[in-house]
């Protein structure tokens, strides 16, 4: 679906619609997973000037926009844990503030645990139609957007957090880049 170039993930050059689409997640996924990769828990609860949010924060909101884009809103799944159990009344940030009391373990885990199952989600309803097909769930107008609205949706997320993610990481140890060394 991607091609490789030196440690580069990219969307292939000339191909059809959905594998650009894929190949442009999978790269900002990449990107994301070397910026918080290798770090300990000081690393992961670190900041950058005023903002509050973290490497942690940020894979474990990762991982809960991609249970809500491909189990809930394309598939019309339940959530599964730990959204379910979350006080979300109490805390309507739950997933970026509770992430410092997770370990870089179970954060990475939850985080790649996510991607691992949205992969599987999407090319179960790629196989049931293409990119035109609507998502389950109904936007507050009453709308449903098409999986292909959804997929850009979410690759613009992760480029928005991604470039926090490149500030955070810088501050922690000096790490830059757009790609992981040979």
């Amino acid at each position: 679906m991607s091609d490789t170039y030196e440690n580069r993930i990219e969307p292939p050059l000339a191909g059809d619609e959905t594998a650009t689409l894929i190949g442009s997640l999978e790269r900002r996924r990449a990107t994301l997973a070397w910026k918080c990769g290798g770090l300990d828990a000081e690393g992961m609860r670190a900041t950058v000037g005023a903002s509050a949010v973290t490497l942690g924060g940020l894979l474990k909101h990762l991982a809960r926009v991609e249970e809500e884009k491909f189990s809930h809103m394309l598939h019309d799944r339940p959530f599964g844990e730990p959204w379910t159990t979350a006080d979300w009344e109490a805390d309507p940030e739950w997933d970026w503030n509770s992430a410092a009391e997770d370990t870089p373990e179970q954060l990475m885990e939850l985080w790649s645990g996510a991607v691992a199952r949205s992969r599987l989600l999407l090319a179960e309803a790629l196989e049931h139609g293409g990119l035109d097909q609507l998502v389950r769930c109904t936007w507050l107008d009453g709308g449903s957007p098409s999986l292909r609205r959804m997929m850009i949706d979410l690759i613009e997320e992760y480029a928005r957090h991604t470039g926090h993610a490149d500030l955070i990481r810088e501050s922690v140890d000096g790490l830059v880049g757009e790609d992981p060394p040979s």
